[in-house]
């Protein structure tokens, strides 16, 4: 006996279709953050957060009304710590992505999760082997406090670590892998390693907060706090506002640094 199929229907369909991810880590450290951070996304965007912690982005409407071989799109998201620990950023994240699975490990790619550093607050906590390393920012002109400026601490030719400043102008910038003081031949004597380095500030005139420093003493802050993409001001320092000081890092030992900045 055989049995023939004329015809089939189809009584449900279930679909999931990842379009990219991002693994949210702490700047200084790079370990995953896995407490709820806020993501804010267009309307046209749905994102969801996986079990392992990645932000996943599931479905984004301009990408689909995109033409074939349109190109990536930039999507960009704002992410930031409903308890404070660290400062909100944005993020631009291209997609489509490589979705070959020979190019897994490579940038670019859907299995390839962006990694987005969250830099620490102001008031952040510092280990005892780091330089403790912070820095005021101001304008050169009207020494307003100012928030969103990028600083990058930078020795022989390699960045040692970044951070953002808050609408107070504040920074909280530490630098791991500094070598700990030993003891010397000399009885009692310590020898204490200095690293030499150039803390460079870049700012944005365009995304930079301004916050005079009465409201900073009185603690008012701006209607709109500081939210910049550390990326983007990276790749476009040649031609922003920058300041920049000789330093001396020392694991343990706190450094503050002020910087002013010439803004037109």
């Amino acid at each position: 006996m055989s049995l023939m199929v004329t015809h089939s229907r189809e009584l449900d369909r279930s679909e999931r279709r990842v379009l990219g991810a991002l693994r949210c880590v702490d700047a200084t450290t790079g370990a995953p953050l896995l407490h709820d951070l806020q993501i804010e996304a267009p309307p046209s965007v749905r994102i969801q957060r996986s079990r392992s912690g990645l932000v996943v982005v599931h479905e984004w409407l301009p990408l689909a009304a995109a033409p074939d071989g349109a190109g990536p799109l930039a999507l960009t998201l704002s992410v930031s710590d409903p308890k404070g620990q660290y400062l909100s950023r944005l993020v631009r994240i291209h997609l489509a992505r490589d979705t070959h699975l020979a190019h897994a490990a490579l940038a670019g790619s859907l299995f390839h999760p962006l990694v987005v550093p969250m830099y620490l607050a102001s008031s952040g906590r510092i280990r005892p082997q780091w330089a403790a390393l912070s820095a005021s920012l101001r304008d050169a002109g009207s020494s307003e406090a100012l928030g969103g400026v990028l600083l990058r601490v930078v020795s022989d030719g390699q960045v040692l670590a970044r951070g953002i400043s808050d609408w107070r102008g504040e920074a909280l910038v530490p630098v791991v892998g500094m070598p700990t003081s030993t003891w010397s031949a000399e009885a009692g004597a310590v020898v204490v390693t200095e690293i030499s380095a150039t803390l460079e500030a870049i700012a944005d005139p365009a995304s930079v907060t301004r916050t005079a420093q009465s409201d900073v003493v009185s603690d008012r802050a701006p209607p709109a706090l500081p939210l910049v993409d550390p990326v983007a001001l990276e790749a476009a320092r040649d031609r922003l506002p920058q300041a920049s000081a000789q330093i001396g890092l020392v694991a343990g030992r706190p450094l503050h640094v002020s910087l002013a900045i010439a803004l037109p």
